[in-house]
């Protein structure tokens, strides 16, 4: 029985196919409540039909995760903290927030719907190979997030020390920062003297570098999985 579950849910049959479509089709469906402010019947029921479907999408994979992750009785410990199972509980969540009126006042728990998008990557084989690309490369791109964000604070500490007058908070030095290095440029801020207006073109000109680099190793990381799904269907 649970190796037919398996089978539904992450099998690559006829059954499977379709069980992803009619899930896929509930995923965009449970989103629709966020694109409008007030809520109405039609939309509550909507969502509790949608989240019911996706409770017992949880609880079968998790009654299959030893299937899935071949570790034993060591799996259904494991499977809760794997990232689709966490996206997968986080989407829930916001149903509590309807059904329970001391958690109305938790918007928060409102945000987590959109979090749903993120269930597609399981049934979409582009959206699972860019997740895989990510998950092989994420030492490089890691090393590029913690690059930036090293030269965003330095930027930052320089210009609110050079322009105070400017820049009231370091906040505001952070936020010019960001702006500067992914070459937005807002314009709501900007340094005056001209020790900031140097410190602006060397942020810029990191900023190309700086979103060249993660674009170039994902870039090859894909082509990397694209020849290995071409080599695996040969």
């Amino acid at each position: 029985m649970r190796k037919r579950l398996y089978s539904l849910l992450d099998g690559d049959g006829g059954a499977a196919m379709w069980c992803g479509r009619v899930m896929t089709v509930l995923i965009i469906a449970s989103l629709l409540p966020l694109c409008f402010k007030e809520s109405s019947p039609v939309l509550e029921t909507i969502e509790y039909a949608c989240v019911l479907v996706f409770i017992a999408d949880y609880l079968a994979r998790w009654a299959t995760a030893d299937l899935k992750l071949g570790k034993g009785a060591l799996s259904f410990l494991i499977y809760p903290f794997t990232p689709m199972a966490v996206i997968d509980l986080l989407s829930i969540l916001p149903v509590f927030n309807a059904l329970n009126d001391a958690l109305r006042t938790l918007r928060v728990l409102r945000l987590f719907r959109a979090l749903r998008m993120f269930k597609l990557i399981r049934y979409s084989k582009s959206a699972s190979a860019i997740a895989a690309v990510l998950e092989k490369e994420r030492e490089a791109l890691l090393a590029v997030l913690c690059l930036a964000i090293g030269y965003i604070l330095v930027s930052a500490l320089v210009i609110f020390k050079v322009e105070p007058e400017t820049f009231n908070t370091f906040f505001d030095a952070v936020y010019w920062a960001v702006v500067s290095l992914t070459t937005v440029g807002y314009g709501d801020l900007y340094p005056t003297s001209d020790v900031g207006r140097a410190i602006a073109m060397i942020s810029s000109l990191m900023g190309v570098a700086v979103v060249a680099l993660p674009s170039g190793i994902f870039t090859a990381g894909m082509l990397d999985e694209l020849r290995g799904e071409g080599s695996a269907s040969d």
